[in-house]
């Protein structure tokens, strides 16, 4: 699909990718932009459209939905980390991941795929993670809900090909923003991340791997845990 002209909708929007999301999607001749966040009121990009939206609770996306009607493209970026470990966090850090990630992204997809249907199809992106496909101890519940939402972009995207929506899915590493500031290594740039994944849509792409580290886990896939856990045999993890 074409970006210029575009309306979209942005969750997560009043910082980091999500504001560079939007950014990028008027930078690109998008004619609207909706940009949706628990408190709209931290919207700061110019022309942009605020909308109160809570991904966790149902009747918000439903309002969501109804409000923006026009919309061609929905950005499902909103998430958050509870740092919750594999061994240690209790099982309600699990469940608000899976709250976010997986029932929030599927919740927005639901309530917008009829709007993007009626708007001759469109398309989603579905902000994942390098974690969607190798997990760390110390992060697994979030890692654990990007794996679960990996699933369902994957059945989305055949449910969705009747209509003519496309569903791309972003696989990424670390990025220079607030939520991974207290993570040490190298980080990419959010605003590289977000034009390269509209390039991704234009382009058809149905996966766009943001960074290095995406494409080499993505290689190691087929390998088995030998390989995507180098640390079990006295390496260094992948991520």
């Amino acid at each position: 699909m074409k970006v210029e002209g575009s309306v979209a909708f942005v969750t997560g929007a009043n910082r980091g990718l999500g504001e560079q999301f939007v950014r990028a999607l008027f930078d690109a001749g998008a004619a609207k932009v909706y940009a949706g966040a628990r408190d709209p009121a931290k919207v700061s990009v110019p022309r942009a459209v605020p909308v109160a939206v809570d991904i966790t609770d149902h009747e918000s996306v439903a309002a969501a939905a109804d409000l923006a009607q026009d919309v061609t493209l929905l950005v499902n970026n909103a998430g958050s980390t509870t740092r919750a470990g594999i061994l240690t966090a209790d099982l309600e850090s699990f469940r608000l991941e899976f709250e976010t990630h997986v029932l929030g992204t599927l919740a927005m997809s639901r309530a917008f795929a009829p709007v993007l249907g009626r708007n001759g199809g469109g398309a989603i992106v579905n902000v994942l993670s390098v974690l969607s496909w190798v997990s760390i101890p110390v992060s697994a519940g979030y890692a654990a809900a990007k794996s679960a939402a990996w699933s369902v972009t994957n059945a989305l995207r055949v449910a969705l090909a009747e209509q003519g929506t496309q569903v791309t899915a972003l696989h990424v590493g670390y990025l220079a923003t607030d939520m991974a500031a207290a993570v040490p290594g190298p980080k990419s740039d959010p605003g590289t991340v977000a034009r390269a994944t509209l390039d991704g849509v234009e382009a058809g792409q149905l996966q766009v791997l943001g960074d290095e580290v995406s494409k080499q886990v993505q290689a190691a896939l087929s390998e088995g845990p030998d390989v995507l856990y180098p640390q079990l045999r006295g390496g260094r993890s992948l991520v």
